[in-house]
């Protein structure tokens, strides 16, 4: 009669448990024992109990080797960690290089054919596409260059009536200056002939109206000489209007 399966929980009786614990103990270092030699296999083990007394087998030269190597090769020492992360860095750089520069070599060769140059490569379909992009790229430089002259016309045009308003301006001033200039000359011309006849008409020796009624003073003539009288003449004193003689007061 076979061995009935044993329900897999903590043994609650310790005596029972103490049982048990040397007897899987010893089975499981015999079967470690028993893997290192039929598989020729580097075998580690450790085991503590309850109490803190702890149990190992090594099949290597020593634990501690043993403990290293196992290290090593599941978490790595410092060193391993750093040179790992910087091959990681140059892998990675390495591949945006080269991603890079095969970007750079595929924009050279479409710029050579854009030029008209390594066309003998290319397949129907590739030279229509060039020829469909040349094409667009050509009517986009033209309306940039409509633009651009269209605007430049508009700015000339603009300058232009800029131009032709400050020229409007400039010669409304200068005939109101002329004509300012031009009524002032008439003024003074006016102004000085006006001058030149009262002047003239003072200087005119015809005037007997002002001294008609004068018996002293008598006009003089352009080639008379200049003379001094003193008195009444003889027409003067047979005048009615004299009364009496006046002497003469020379000494």
């Amino acid at each position: 009669m076979g061995r009935g399966r044993v329900e897999l929980k903590r043994i609650e009786n310790k005596i029972n448990r103490q049982v048990t614990f040397a007897k899987r103990r010893n089975g499981l270092l015999k079967k470690a024992y028993e893997l290192s030699v039929l598989c020729d296999a580097e075998v580690a083990l450790i085991i503590f109990s309850n109490r803190g007394k702890h149990y190992e087998f090594c099949s290597g030269q020593s634990m501690p080797k043993t403990l290293e190597r196992y290290q090593k090769c599941s978490y790595g020492g410092p060193d391993t960690a750093l040179q790992n992360k910087e091959n990681e860095l140059v892998a990675s750089s390495r591949n945006e290089y080269l991603k890079l520069k095969a970007r750079v070599e595929n924009l050279q060769r479409t710029q050579r054919n854009l030029l008209g140059e390594d066309l003998g490569t290319l397949g129907i379909k590739e030279l229509e596409q060039l020829e469909k992009q040349l094409d667009s790229s050509l009517r986009h430089i033209r309306s940039t260059r409509t633009q651009h002259m269209l605007d430049q016309l508009t700015d000339l045009q603009r300058k232009e009536q800029m131009l032709c308003e400050a020229n409007k301006c400039l010669r409304r001033k200068l005939e109101e200056s002329s004509q300012q200039v031009h009524g002032h000359h008439m003024w003074e011309q006016q102004h000085g002939v006006n001058l030149l006849l009262g002047y003239d008409q003072r200087q005119s020796p015809q005037q007997p109206q002002h001294h008609a009624g004068n018996g002293f003073f008598h006009p003089l003539g352009a080639a008379a000489e200049p003379t001094l009288q003193i008195g009444y003449t003889q027409e003067q004193l047979s005048n009615s209007c004299v009364t009496s003689f006046m002497q003469t007061w020379l000494p």
